[in-house]
């Protein structure tokens, strides 16, 4: 038994399919084409260089922050990325800090899956780990390290160190540790 538009169903199932495949390809090129530009570029080194960022991630991160002197402080990209908590108040009522909405939602994801990616990387993860036992979430731990993250990177882009050269930390870390 065969179904009237079973010949159709099959050309249209077989061009999808060829456009699927084209489509991957044009893709992968693009990546590839990206990649060969983002390494190219002068900073290139100093995001490769942290654990957790690879060709893509600092692309978008660098697509993003754009002229990083913009920033005067590590607090203005954080603010532009939407990692800084702020303060909701109405009249006299103050009702602590949350999370922003607002901010640049392209970089603070960048942001989000670099520090996620840092996790097997050991001063991430003991930052991690101290932002858990303080009684945060994971997402909330994953936000705070990626905000520290976003203050190593604003440092890193202001003085071309890369993340090996940077002076260490208290706990012999480039990662700062403190609050």
């Amino acid at each position: 038994m065969s179904v009237p538009a079973e010949a159709t169903i099959g050309r249209i199932i077989r061009d999808l399919a060829i456009e699927l495949t084209r489509l991957a390809t044009s893709r992968e090129q693009l990546a590839r084409d990206i990649e060969a530009v983002f390494t190219c570029h002068p900073q290139a080194p100093v995001l490769l260089s942290i654990p957790g960022i690879g060709a893509r991630t600092g692309a978008r991160i660098l697509i993003e922050i754009g002229d990083v002197s913009r920033f005067p402080t590590p607090g203005h990209l954080a603010a532009y990325a939407g990692l800084a908590p702020v303060t909701k108040q109405s009249g006299t009522s103050i009702r602590g800090e949350h999370r922003s909405r607002r901010g640049n939602h392209r970089l603070k994801n960048a942001l989000w899956l670099s520090a996620f990616c840092s996790l097997h990387h050991p001063p991430s993860r003991d930052y991690y780990a101290m932002k858990r036992s303080q009684g945060k979430q994971h997402n909330a731990a994953i936000l705070c390290l990626a905000r520290r993250r976003c203050d190593l990177i604003h440092k890193m882009l202001r003085t071309g160190l890369t993340y090996g050269e940077l002076p260490a930390g208290k706990t012999g870390s480039p990662i700062p540790v403190s609050a």
